[in-house]
């Protein structure tokens, strides 16, 4: 059975690579900017690089007719513990914002605020790094995933369970709670590692579909 999944355009992303990924582990992707099927569909990832105000404006935008942006609609799906997977800029997106665009607000559903690298490291830091995940986790694992960030997240993330990575300091690789992940690496570009992180939110995601009432 494919696994329908909705990749939101935010119009600052590389999707084509997300989409291709989501390919290879057995994914039926669909690009879309309609905050009614997000708010429906089974499964939805947030990419996102570029500007951390440029993407907020777009999940801002709202469709003719419609009562609820995408912003909204990622907000009610991640509060109710929905099928959802953020990269890079879309994880960022969750939390309460970025020190890049201070006076736009992210979308508040995890505290903390990305904060830049310091100029005594690489900045962007763009390529692989080793990424620990905590014994909690269960879709992300220990292993090498690759990056392309100029902005990075404090390991705190209270109630969800982590994985770290060092540059500049310990940071926020990645976290999840149930079916929901975010991660500040490209699963889609991490080779093997990436897919099985894919492969485990989306079985993560038939698991939740199937439970009983």
């Amino acid at each position: 059975m494919s696994a329908h999944t909705l990749v939101i355009g935010t119009g600052t992303a590389n999707t084509a690579s997300v989409l291709a990924g989501l390919r290879r582990v057995g994914a039926d992707p669909e690009l879309t900017q309609d905050p009614r099927a997000v708010q429906q569909a089974e499964r939805v990832v947030l990419p996102g690089v570029g500007t951390f105000a440029a993407a907020r404006a777009q999940l801002d935008q709202q469709a003719t007719g419609q009562t609820s942006s995408l912003a909204q609609v990622v907000q009610e799906r991640v509060r109710a513990g929905r099928p959802t997977l953020a990269i890079c800029l879309g994880m960022q997106l969750l939390f309460d914002g970025s020190e890049e665009n201070p006076e736009v607000p992210g979308l508040g559903l995890i505290p903390g605020r990305a904060t830049r690298f310091s100029e005594t490291v690489r900045v962007p830091q763009l390529g692989w790094n080793a990424v620990e995940a905590a014994r909690g986790c269960e879709i992300l694992q220990s292993g090498y995933a690759y990056y392309a960030n100029s902005y990075r997240l404090v390991p705190a993330a209270p109630g969800w369970e982590r994985a770290t990575t060092e540059h500049d300091g310990p940071f926020l690789a990645a976290c999840e709670r149930g079916p929901i992940v975010a991660c500040q690496f490209h699963p889609e570009l991490s080779g093997d590692y990436g897919m099985g992180i894919l492969e485990r939110w989306l079985a993560a995601a038939r698991e939740q579909e199937v439970r009983p009432c």
